[in-house]
C-alpha cells in the first residue's frame, strides 16, 4: 500500500470517527476492510453526511448512485482516488 493510500484511509476514518462520534476507536486501529454497514451499524443518512464531508474535504463529486458501493474504508479511499486521478 503506498502512502497516499495509507493517508487517504486514515483521513477517512478520521471523519467518520468524527462524523458518527464512535469511541474506543482510533484512525490508526481502524479496520479499513470493515463494512461500515453490517459491521459498524451505518445508515444511508450517516453514509450521506460521510460523502458530502469527503466532497468538501477532497474536492470531487460522489454520486449518490455510488454510495450503496462506498462500503468499507478501502473501498472508499479507492473511489476517492480514482476521482482525483480524473481531475488531473
Amino acid at each position: 500500500m503506498t502512502t497516499d493510500a495509507s493517508q487517504t484511509i486514515t483521513r477517512i476514518a478520521e471523519i467518520i470517527i468524527n462524523e458518527l462520534k464512535l469511541e474506543d476507536v482510533t484512525p490508526e486501529s481502524f479496520e479499513p476492510d470493515l463494512d461500515l454497514v453490517d459491521e459498524v451499524g451505518i445508515d444511508s443518512m450517516d453514509l450521506a453526511t460521510i460523502a458530502l464531508v469527503l466532497r468538501d474535504e477532497y474536492g470531487i463529486r460522489i454520486d449518490e448512485d455510488d454510495y450503496p458501493k462506498l462500503t468499507t474504508v478501502r473501498i472508499i479511499a479507492d473511489y476517492i482516488d480514482t476521482k482525483l486521478a480524473e481531475k488531473e
